[in-house]
């Protein structure tokens, strides 16, 4: 539920919609260096293609730069996450920079009221909401947030000044607004390559699992060969006694080897290399 209009006084934060925002829009203009915007875009492509684990620190980084902002941070909703530890500060630049992996709660949060109204927001945090949260922070006199989602990964972006009351502008609002796009792609993209590294990990485990299988196929029939013979062996009663105890505990492990030989699907390869080293433990 949006939050009614004593949220300011309970909590210290105040979430104002920026949409049809008269006083937000009356704001002058400031000038910002476009040659300068175009390289920082340009750096966020790069980054993007060439180091893309470091595109949200690089995103947090043009935002201060671009903006003029004293601080800016990305925010991701948890799904595990408890009423206590529930947004988490995956990237910060500026005066919060030692906020990184900081946990926010649920409740209070600028950030819950951005996702739930799906909108840009102007907000500012008075001294009320870092004694809730028992911290010493400088507090924020103007700042804007912005939510973003990639598939079912919600959180925000923001940017923050802590001593000017009106430090950004609809242009800013702009730019913010392609920032936040830059930031659902960079979730995107670091889920589809962590979902391939994970099925690389699960072809490696398979290759692991069939070369396991052939280097204990070998051995194993030369010792089976041998234990077949002691049991044939009419003239030595400790051998045979001896390989008769031991034969079913080969039986066993050679149809272990054969399962593992004739199922060769990646998806169940980590599975089938642990079921097999355990086994091999146990019968040796």
């Amino acid at each position: 539920m949006v939050q009614s209009a004593s949220f300011t006084e309970e909590t210290g934060l105040e979430v104002n919609d920026l949409k049809g925002n008269a006083e937000f829009l009356a704001r002058p203009v400031q000038g910002r260096d476009d040659a300068r915007q175009i390289a920082g875009l340009q750096r966020l492509c790069r980054a993007f293609v060439e180091t893309p684990e470091t595109l949200l620190q690089e995103l947090v980084r043009s935002a201060v730069e671009l903006c003029g902002a004293d601080s800016a941070g990305i925010s991701i909703e948890r799904k595990d996450g408890t009423p206590d530890r529930f947004y988490h500060w995956v990237a910060t630049e500026g005066v919060y920079a030692g906020f990184q992996d900081a946990m926010l709660p649920q409740y209070p949060s600028a950030c819950g009221v951005c996702l739930e109204r799906g909108r840009p927001q102007l907000f500012r945090v008075g001294k009320r909401f870092f004694d809730i949260l028992g911290v010493d922070a400088p507090l924020v006199t103007d700042g804007l947030l912005l939510p973003w989602q990639a598939g079912e990964t919600r959180g925000t972006i923001y940017v923050m000044a802590h001593t000017r009351d009106q430090a950004f502008d609809r242009e800013d609002l702009r730019l913010m607004t392609m920032l936040a796009d830059f930031a659902a792609m960079a979730v995107r993209h670091q889920g589809q390559q962590a979902a391939l590294l994970e099925q690389a990990s699960r072809s490696a485990a398979a290759s692991m699992a069939d070369g396991l299988a052939h280097k204990i196929n070998n051995p194993l029939q030369s010792l089976t060969n041998l234990v077949f013979l002691a049991q044939q062996d009419s003239t030595g009663a400790e051998a045979r006694e001896f390989a008769e105890r031991l034969m079913p505990d080969l039986q066993r492990l050679t149809m272990l080897v054969s399962q593992l030989l004739a199922v060769p699907s990646a998806a169940n390869a980590r599975y089938r290399l642990e079921s097999a080293e355990q086994s091999l433990h146990a019968s040796l």
